[in-house]
């Protein structure tokens, strides 16, 4: 019995095209505008790149560049996998960001990746684009790029009172959607440079000592007697189960049971 399930994923952010499939359809060759990165969720397939014919499987990264010539068929039954597809200047303003402006396009080195990191990246880009966490979008985007692409990077300066700019940034507006420009633009370095370099010095990317920063107020917010929708609000988290999940992951309990043994 064939299966074809290939559905269009709402995407927050200007500029990204989603697609999640499950199917044992067979493409034919074809081309696409846009950059390509995506991951196999499950089985296999077997596809022709202008890279070479190539297989991936179950946990792999697998990638097209503009214009490139590809197709893909299974390998053993239907495989599930998700793609994110980019508009060029926008991959470019990355690659040029990565470089310090050495290098304003660039391509992906290989059609497919087996790195567990990534993946677990890729799995970041994708959850924060379908919820419109544009921060968090950013630096997993800035990450699969260096990563992914065949771009020279250039010595890192991080010079720490920039840093240290950015992190007060952060402290004096938790709650505000800060992008990534934002803070370098404190900071006075590039998206890359910030992303690197705040990282060393707080052992914490910018989005998630972001998400750190609001939890700390959401628990000041709580012990003052504030309604959990109304903190979750207040602190900038998408909902209240948003906050709740995160809450859990840093702490252990609940918002709730927090409030029910702060009264």
């Amino acid at each position: 019995m064939k299966k074809r399930s290939i559905q269009i994923v709402p995407s927050s952010l200007r500029g990204m095209e989603m697609v999640a499939a499950d199917t044992d359809f067979s493409f034919g060759r074809h081309t696409h505008d846009q950059f390509g990165i995506g991951l196999m969720d499950r089985g296999a397939q077997k596809s022709l790149s202008g890279r070479g014919h190539v297989e991936s499987s179950a946990g792999d990264i697998i990638t097209v560049n503009p214009g490139e010539v590809h197709d893909g068929s299974p390998l053993a039954g239907a495989r599930a996998w998700r793609m994110i597809y980019l508009q060029p200047e926008q991959l470019n303003q990355c690659f040029a960001d990565i470089s310090e402006g050495r290098f304003t396009s660039g391509e992906f080195s290989y059609p497919v990746f087996s790195n567990p990191q990534l993946a677990a990246c890729f799995n970041r880009l994708f959850c924060a684009v379908t919820q419109n966490d544009g921060l968090a979008a950013e630096e997993s985007l800035l990450v699969m790029a260096a990563a992914l692409a065949e771009i020279p990077r250039p010595h890192l300066a991080f010079p720490q009172d920039g840093i240290v700019r950015a992190r007060e940034m952060i402290d004096d507006e938790p709650d505000s959607p800060l992008t990534l420009a934002e803070l370098a633009a404190e900071a006075c370095l590039s998206q890359y440079q910030l992303l690197r370099g705040f990282k060393r010095r707080t052992g914490l990317t910018p989005h998630a000592y972001l998400l750190q920063r609001r939890l700390l107020l959401a628990r000041r917010l709580i012990l003052a007697g504030d309604e959990l929708a109304e903190v979750a609000n207040a602190c900038g988290f998408a909902d209240q189960s948003h906050m709740t999940r995160l809450f859990v992951r840093s702490f252990g309990y609940t918002p709730g049971s927090f409030s029910r043994q702060s009264t």
